[in-house]
């Protein structure tokens, strides 16, 4: 005759959620996907909003003075005496009188297919390098100009940082924006399985209630398990993003794959929350859901 000792420790019911379940791949494949998104849209703002601020330094350490030849005097030489005339303006690190070629070529794009430019009364362009800690302003550098009696104009390149600090902010909103869409997306998924769930253990739900268990208890069940499984894809989704930030670093060389989006080191530990947010948003939509639907059924 067998020990009941025995048979009471072989024996053990059924867990109300198996620990495992034929759908589990395809909901940590979609959340885990989910995830790599969010990592990457993460990895481009960060990306993104460090190339602006790079331009717009570069456009504050530099000023552009615009000179126009009078009637008595050479278009080099009118260059040089605006060259000298900033020179000694506070805040000025060097003063480079462009020569007629580089002028020219700059001003290329803008007048077409133009083959001969000597007719023209083209400028002459004066690239000063300002002091990063303390640059001179537009209204110093012009009114040297001023004192001297030089025809130039000053472009500071205030207008082109305005716009790209804007430009840089649209793209953190987009940013937020998208990662908020898959956040919503991760839950709805989230959602969709433990309604399944649930329903597929109608009759246990109901036993569980007979039995004296509460919502919380039940809702807590599933919500323990779509965190732990939202976790694991988390942490999938964020090492394949990681995996191909460190790429991306790794074939651009030192600035990157390109200027426009030069990827830092650093970046990457921007994927280290992904698991932990991913749980999170899944424990909440999973508690809920199933706070829901077992109030529906009871």
């Amino acid at each position: 005759m067998s020990d009941p000792n025995t048979w009471s420790e072989r024996w053990k019911p059924a867990p109300f959620l198996p620990e495992a379940d034929s759908r589990d791949g395809a909901l940590v494949f979609v959340v885990a996907t989910l995830c790599f998104l969010a990592c990457l849209t993460a990895l481009t703002v960060l990306a993104a909003d460090r190339a602006a601020r790079g331009w717009t330094d570069q456009l504050k350490a530099q000023a552009t003075v615009i000179v126009r030849p009078k009637v008595a005097e050479t278009p080099d030489a009118a260059a040089a005496m605006a060259a000298e005339a900033v020179a000694g303006v506070p805040g000025v690190v060097e003063v480079r009188a462009l020569e007629k070629e580089k002028a020219e070529a700059l001003i290329a794009p803008w007048l077409g297919d133009v083959t001969d430019l000597d007719d023209l009364p083209v400028p002459r362009l004066v690239a000063v390098d300002l002091d990063p800690k303390k640059p001179a302003t537009a209204q110093a550098l012009q009114a040297a100009l001023k004192a001297q009696g030089i025809d130039g104009v000053v472009d500071d390149h205030s207008v082109w940082t305005k716009d790209i600090a804007r430009s840089a902010g649209f793209a953190r909103w987009i940013g937020l924006g998208v990662f908020v869409l898959i956040a919503a997306a991760a839950g709805a998924v989230v959602a969709f399985a433990t309604r399944a769930g649930l329903m597929a253990r109608h009759e246990v739900v109901e036993v569980l209630h007979l039995s004296g268990a509460g919502d919380t208890f039940i809702a807590k069940l599933f919500q323990a398990r779509f965190a732990r499984m939202a976790a694991q894809a988390g942490l999938y989704g964020a090492a394949a993003a990681a995996i191909m930030g460190a790429g991306l670093r790794l074939a651009g060389g030192g600035a990157g794959l390109t200027p426009a989006l030069p990827i830092a080191w650093v970046d990457l530990f921007a994927v280290l929350p992904c698991p932990a947010a991913a749980a999170l948003v899944a424990a909440i939509a999973a508690r809920l859901t199933a706070q829901g639907l077992i109030r529906e059924m009871t």
